[in-house]
């Protein structure tokens, strides 16, 4: 399995629109971050999660010659307002693409694209996802997929677990169900927005270092990073076996 992160930024992006701060000029690689999201290839099929509105951009970057399935997070904008970028594979593939949320999101979702199930714009103008509501464990072409409950705010949004590997976005807290379906994984990426200060709906760094002792993957990746990090500066300060992931990002496991 290649994991891929596409983008490990917060909502606006690093550099931010109009910002002329250290981390925003820099002319380190690994402090320029699109939107959150990452890519999967695992017994031969390919999968998002999240569509971000640079999800264009990002799969020119690290293309892929298809798109099987497309996991949600949530419905904010920064993680799903590329949807409409699916298209060119629906062109090639000549095919819906399956998509997994809980409830509320495939809810949001159908509401924000409602044209994809109108009868109206009839052709190739729009994409095709045949949307599916997920709760408990599920598999999808081969592969074992474990949703994870956790807390953003007041919403209840989806990590997801994908044999050793968990990716939890947009977290201020994991309830102890979700915790147990944590035991044992290997590689763990989680929110860690900022340094300070607190946030109502995103773990800080610290707060997301405790976290990921409590889980205790052999390694911990802090994604959705704001431009208070410099990915030098921070990288050093780090524990042991927790790291600040970056854009392009890959990680390989052995799926035996």
């Amino acid at each position: 399995m290649i994991v891929t992160f596409l983008g490990t930024g917060t909502s606006t992006g690093v550099p931010v629109v109009g910002c002329a701060c250290r981390v925003c000029t820099s002319e380190d690689a690994r402090n320029k971050r699109l939107r959150q999201s990452v890519k999967i290839e695992s017994q031969g099929k390919v999968f998002l999660i999240d569509t971000t509105p640079d999800l264009r951009l990002q799969l020119l970057s690290y293309p892929v010659p298809r798109l099987d399935f497309i996991l949600f997070t949530h419905s904010h904008s920064d993680h799903l307002m590329g949807l409409d970028d699916i298209r060119p594979f629906n062109f090639r593939q000549h095919e819906a693409i399956h998509g997994f949320a809980n409830g509320p999101t495939a809810k949001a979702i159908r509401r924000a694209f409602s044209y994809i199930w109108s009868d109206t714009q009839a052709g190739g103008g729009k994409p095709q996802l045949e949307l599916h509501e997920v709760e408990g464990k599920f598999t999808h072409q081969g592969i074992d997929i474990v949703p994870i409950p956790v807390r953003h705010g007041e919403w209840t949004i989806l990590g997801y677990r994908i044999g050793p590997f968990a990716y939890i976005t947009d977290t201020n807290g994991i309830p102890a169900a979700s915790m147990k379906l944590l035991e044992g994984v290997d590689t763990l990426a989680l929110d860690g927005l900022r340094p300070s200060p607190p946030h109502p709906t995103h773990f800080t760094i610290s707060e997301a270092i405790d976290v990921a002792r409590r889980i205790g993957a052999r390694e911990t990746w802090l994604i959705h990073l704001t431009h208070d990090i410099d990915h030098a500066t921070f990288e050093r300060s780090l524990p042991a076996g927790v790291h600040l992931a970056y854009d392009g990002l890959t990680l390989k496991f052995d799926e035996r």
